[in-house]
């Protein structure tokens, strides 16, 4: 019986295999049905579409994919070293998306230069793509955990997503400003000594106590930490934090934006206009933030170049050609978190903002 890690290596190339291949064969699938239409019903033209979709996936599969996904696992080769970035992702990205990305561009462009409005490919090839796209990503990031049993060690509890104490400084007590020839109780040595328990002993001990701290790092009192918050009463359940579901969560709401992208080039007045292009060639350069790995600093850095900055300037041009054909949310969403990058990264590095105190 093969043990519960093969299982999971089994499991995990399985799914990512069929990632590879199932967006291919239904966008070429459709392609074909296009091509089908466009030639006047024309079997050859539809085979020979389909023929070529399934050499494609075979020699890919023998040539890239089999060897990359062999030294992965093996760590043979280069793929020891690799530390900072995803080989598999960056495989995903570049035999799979790419050519599908393309074959949407291409479809566009044969019905344009037919006069012909046949399919937008706006619903189930497109949805396939970016599932199977998230698909992978979530199947990298949650490769090295459990799948079964107590989240271990290597998920997200270690991840602190709050504020932290990062400075505390001693305040002196009122006692130990005193003058020393007052007492350390406040009163002069000559007064009868209080009694156990009285106020004047009770701040006498306050005096004798070491100093306290005070924090001067901004803390919330609404803000998550990195300790679990726990709870014993009857719903104690709802309190426990799972790094593994955490994961499908953050990778959904990691590539929201590009399929809100994605969404706007499937709209026919995007789709069969010269808007199509930029708009799908942007959408493949946000999906590039996929091979770095998470948590990478650069992570940020490639978030506001490949993403929000050129996602901001074309959503602003697609609005003022086309009307709001995308929430103005999004654009809001783009320019902000591209001015907190500029801001926090570069403008706080200047001297100006460094030595300022009144923030």
């Amino acid at each position: 019986m093969p043990s519960g890690k093969k299982v999971k290596l089994i499991l995990y190339e399985v799914l990512q295999f069929a990632a590879l291949i199932v967006p291919i064969f239904v966008i070429m699938e459709r392609f074909a049905s296009l091509i089908y239409n466009v030639k006047g019903r024309d079997q050859t033209a539809y085979w020979l579409v389909v023929a070529a979709s399934i050499a494609y996936v075979t020699s890919v599969t023998l040539l890239v994919w089999a060897p990359v996904r062999y030294m992965t696992i093996k760590q043979r080769g280069f793929i020891r070293e690799v530390t900072q970035w995803r080989p598999t992702a960056m495989a995903y990205l570049i035999l799979c998306t790419l050519p599908c990305f393309a074959i949407l561009i291409a479809s566009s462009k044969v019905q344009v230069d037919r006069g012909q409005t046949l399919d937008s490919f706006s619903e189930l090839p497109v949805s396939l793509v970016l599932f199977f796209l998230i698909w992978v990503d979530i199947i990298e990031r949650i490769r090295p955990c459990k799948l079964m049993g107590k989240s271990d060690s290597l998920d997200s509890d270690f991840d602190i997503s709050g504020p932290v104490l990062t400075h505390m400084e001693p305040v002196t007590t009122v006692s130990s400003q005193m003058n020393p020839e007052e007492g350390q109780n406040g009163v002069t040595q000559g007064q009868p000594e209080a009694k156990n328990g009285s106020p004047s002993n009770r701040f006498h001990d306050v005096a004798n106590s070491p100093p306290r701290t005070r924090i001067t790092s901004t803390a919330y009192l609404y803000s998550s930490t990195s300790r679990p918050l726990s709870y014993s009463g009857r719903p104690s359940i709802l309190w426990k934090r799972d790094g593994r579901s955490e994961i499908f969560v953050d990778s959904f709401l990691f590539w929201f934006d590009t399929v809100e992208m994605v969404r706007v080039a499937g709209l026919p007045s995007v789709f069969y206009s010269g808007w199509v292009f930029p708009v799908y060639i942007l959408a493949f350069l946000s999906t590039l933030r996929m091979i770095i790995t998470p948590h990478n600093p650069l992570l940020s850095s490639a978030g506001f170049a490949l993403q929000d900055f050129p996602f901001f300037v074309l959503r602003v041009a697609l609005i003022a050609v086309f009307g709001f054909v995308t929430p103005f949310l999004y654009p809001l969403k783009n320019v902000l978190v591209s001015l907190a990058f500029i801001y926090f990264t570069f403008l706080t590095r200047l001297k100006i903002f460094r030595h300022h105190s009144l923030f």
